[in-house]
């Protein structure tokens, strides 16, 4: 009998096909050829503070905050909680692991237990199987099962391996969804502080050539210049007003942009504005490999 019990355990420990072995990492500790520089200018958004580069410092999770502002933190928030992607690949994570928990009880035995009561009447020409003689009585039938299949050739261990390596990969879909949705807000966010700087700049300029054109008019008025240098100030101050249209229009689209990113509708445009004096850039630059 131990010898029998013996042989059942070497032929658990016995799995089918060659253990999964990582693959070893690049030989590399760098992105670019060069070393990158200890630090970098110093910026307005900084206070004036050096940037530099950490090699080997994580990345936080909730990287954004580095830039300092409260409307792109809220944004982000929004649009975790309200995009359908990331809802989905939590959902399917979650179906992931389930299934793994569910696989793992292969290693285990089953148990089943059934308990069937039945109420019974005998007919009344018929003797009662009962000592008392009544006619009516209650019947208890209980059943426990139990069943065990080993592992004999590790094809259990196999599929377990299977259904953990399933939920790991659901896992890193998830992270990536996560991450995708949050660059591209903050990069939606930056375009847009962009745009506005460009509409802001813009703005200024046509109202600076429609002051230098209203002075070069009383010039003319006063035959201090020719009729011609008006025109052509005209001219400069049509291609500055005709540049502000498209800027503009590009301003609208992007605030869209914002407004899908956050799972907001058309008609619900995001309240948060974005201009880069608002905006700081983070002193430490985390560099490291994935």
């Amino acid at each position: 009998m131990r010898l029998a019990v013996l042989f059942l355990l070497l032929l658990a420990g016995c799995a089918v096909g060659p253990d999964f072995q990582k693959p070893a990492p690049p030989p590399v500790d760098r992105y670019t050829p060069e070393p990158l520089a200890a630090e970098s200018v110093a910026a307005e958004t900084t206070g004036g503070a050096m940037q530099r580069f950490v090699t080997g410092m994580d990345i936080p999770a909730q990287w954004w905050t580095l830039f300092g502002s409260p409307a792109l933190n809220s944004l982000v928030e929004q649009a975790l909680k309200n995009n359908p992607n990331i809802q989905s690949a939590q959902a399917a994570l979650r179906v992931a692991e389930e299934n793994y928990l569910a696989q793992r009880g292969a290693y285990f035995p089953s148990v089943q237990a059934n308990l069937n009561p039945t109420r019974q009447k005998i007919a009344n020409d018929v003797s009662s199987p009962l000592n008392s003689g009544a006619s009516l009585f209650s019947l208890h039938t209980a059943q426990l099962s139990v069943a065990y299949s080993p592992d004999v050739f590790g094809g259990v261990r196999r599929a377990v391996e299977n259904t953990q390596a399933l939920a790991d990969a659901q896992r890193f879909e998830l992270e990536a969804t996560y991450l995708t949705l949050t660059s591209n807000v903050v990069a939606a966010a930056l375009q847009e502080a962009a745009l506005r700087a460009q509409v802001s700049a813009t703005e200024e300029i046509v109202k600076l050539l429609s002051e230098q054109v209203a002075l070069m008019q009383k010039q003319l008025e006063l035959g201090a210049i020719a009729e011609a240098n008006v025109i052509q100030q005209r001219v400069v101050l049509a291609q500055a007003q005709a540049s502000l249209a498209p800027l503009q229009k590009q301003l609208a689209q992007q605030r869209n942009l914002l407004t899908a990113l956050s799972g907001a509708y058309p008609s619900n445009e995001v309240s948060q504005k974005f201009e880069f004096s608002k905006l700081a850039l983070p002193v430490e630059l985390p560099v490291s490999l994935p």
